[in-house]
């Protein structure tokens, strides 16, 4: 895999609540420098991530009911219209968790379903946040984010107790249809491990390592 392939793999993310203006020109400014598929940021950033990466294939993406997903339907679905409309074009948004634990199957895809509805067509990313979920539950997850409309299932926010993983990517991709992606997400801060996920089934990784991830993609 060349350094060019792997780089239109990685949503080039910083969601660090400290993160400054400056912090988000300099991701941007990687972004561009390496052909990132996207950057993802908080939604204050969006609107600056969006003006500085006007014009270029590089997406911009924002997260919904951040980190823990325990906000109301109605809520997220606001949030991801209001990112859409500061020109964000993919949403990454958390599921209700506990709700995924209680067996609310109904209160998980209608959450999931109102950001769908509310991105009119844009990308949405469901975060499982597989290291507080069973297999069982992961299993569900994936059904309910793709009965709801989601384009990818992703494994972690980054803030949980753990990231992605191999075993999970692969759990991932083969319960949701070809035409799901699998977002990895988690402590992921070099090549190797980017590859292994991609070769596991991953077809996007979340990352603030990307330029570290491309410049040894070849080493």
């Amino acid at each position: 895999m060349t350094s060019i392939n792997i780089a239109q793999y990685i949503d080039h993310t910083n969601l660090k609540p400290m993160a400054t203006e400056r912090d988000i020109e300099l991701l941007c400014e990687e972004a561009l420098q390496f052909r990132f598929a996207a950057v993802c940021v908080n939604p204050y950033r969006v609107r600056l991530a969006a003006q500085l990466l006007k014009g270029s294939d590089v997406k911009v993406a924002s997260v919904i009911g951040f980190p823990l997903g325990a906000t109301l339907p109605e809520v997220k679905a606001l949030e991801a219209k209001s990112v859409l409309e500061k020109g964000a074009e993919e949403i990454d948004m958390v599921i209700n968790i506990g709700a995924l634990k209680d067996g609310d199957d109904d209160l998980v895809l209608k959450d999931v379903k109102a950001v769908v509805d509310a991105s009119s067509g844009a990308i949405v990313k469901v975060i499982l946040e597989c290291c507080y979920l069973t297999d069982e539950e992961k299993v569900r997850a994936c059904r309910l984010s793709t009965e709801a409309g989601a384009k990818f299932v992703k494994t972690s926010t980054g803030f949980g107790s753990g990231g992605a993983t191999l075993e999970d990517v692969k759990l991932l991709r083969s319960n949701v249809p070809s035409s799901v992606g699998v977002k990895a997400a988690g402590g992921i801060r070099d090549f190797e491990t980017a590859y292994a996920l991609i070769q596991a089934g991953a077809t996007r990784i979340g990352t603030s390592s990307g330029p570290k991830i491309v410049k040894t993609s070849n080493s």
